[in-house]
């Protein structure tokens, strides 16, 4: 069997970076899981699917989304999933889940 991945507009850029096992992007958590950042992806428009990946990276490390800090998924719009809640430190946020695919994260275990 074989794939064929075709890319448009730069919607779904292929792949530019390996995720370290132990994280996750901030994206694939759901309501009620926490962790802890342990990287921003600045400059990968791959990531987030367009060529503003940088200023997204940039932007999300200025509000307090540096290595370290705690987070956690406050809520969902349903359905779909977008934007989501999230609380870093003591502020909740809302962000897309392209956004939030720049933060890695380091899940809670349970």
């Amino acid at each position: 069997m074989r794939v064929i991945l075709i890319y448009l507009d730069g919607a779904m850029a292929p792949p530019e970076h390996s995720t370290p096992p132990d994280q996750v992007p901030l994206a694939s958590l759901r309501k009620g899981a926490g962790g802890v950042v342990t990287q921003v992806l600045e400059g990968d428009a791959g990531i987030v699917g367009d060529q503003a990946g940088a200023t997204i990276g940039r932007r999300l490390i200025e509000i307090g989304f540096v290595p370290g800090e705690r987070v956690q998924i406050i809520e969902e719009v349903w359905p779909g999933g977008d934007p989501m809640a999230v609380r870093i430190g003591s502020t909740v946020f809302a962000l897309r889940r392209r956004e939030a695919r720049a933060v890695l994260v380091r899940v809670d275990t349970p």
